[in-house]
């Protein structure tokens, strides 16, 4: 999939793979050149404290994470 980067130095990121990607306005991205290539991450939202038995991984401000959630960056973990 190819893109343009206007006057501005605007990019804009196709809709089938914001889609893809979770992507809504308003989304923070990390951006690096790695390699000569753009890289595009969005920052983890969980924060690892050290509790009473342990690390303990918790979501910043009000945001809770649905079990789901926990599950998916469990195994994203594991890879």
């Amino acid at each position: 999939m190819k893109a343009s980067i206007d006057s501005a130095g605007r990019l804009v990121v196709p809709k089938p793979l914001r889609e893809q990607l979770g992507f809504t306005p308003g989304t923070e991205l990390e951006l690096s050149a790695v390699d000569g290539r753009l890289e595009v991450v969005v920052p983890s939202r969980v924060v690892v404290e050290d509790g009473p038995h342990g690390p303990r991984f918790t979501a910043p401000g009000d945001a809770s994470l649905t079990a789901e959630q926990v599950r998916e960056l469990t195994e994203a973990g594991r890879r």
